[in-house]
C-alpha cells in the first residue's frame, strides 16, 4: 500500500506516516520500496517474529520477578 494511503484515515500528516514507517522499517516490521514519488509499504512477517521474541524475553523475566515477590509476601 503506498504510504499516502496509509496516511489518508490516520489525520496526521504524510510526513508523520513517513516518520512512523521508518522506524517500523528499521525493526524489520515494514519493508518499503520508492518508485518515483511513491513509497510503498509491505509488512514483513519475519520482523514480529523478532518482536514475538523480544517480548517472550520481557514477559519471562517480568513472570520469575513476579514469582519471586509473590514467594516473599506470601512469607509474611
Amino acid at each position: 500500500m503506498a504510504a499516502s494511503e496509509l496516511a489518508k484515515p490516520l489525520g496526521i500528516t504524510l510526513a508523520a506516516v513517513v516518520q512512523h514507517l521508518q522506524v517500523l522499517e528499521r525493526s524489520g516490521i515494514v519493508r518499503t520500496e520508492k518508485v518515483g514519488r511513491v513509497r510503498t509499504c509491505q509488512l514483513d512477517p519475519t520482523g514480529f517474529t523478532v518482536a514475538t521474541e523480544w517480548i517472550d524475553e520481557r514477559r519471562a523475566l517480568w513472570e520469575r520477578r513476579l514469582d519471586r515477590l509473590g514467594a516473599i509476601l506470601a512469607e509474611d
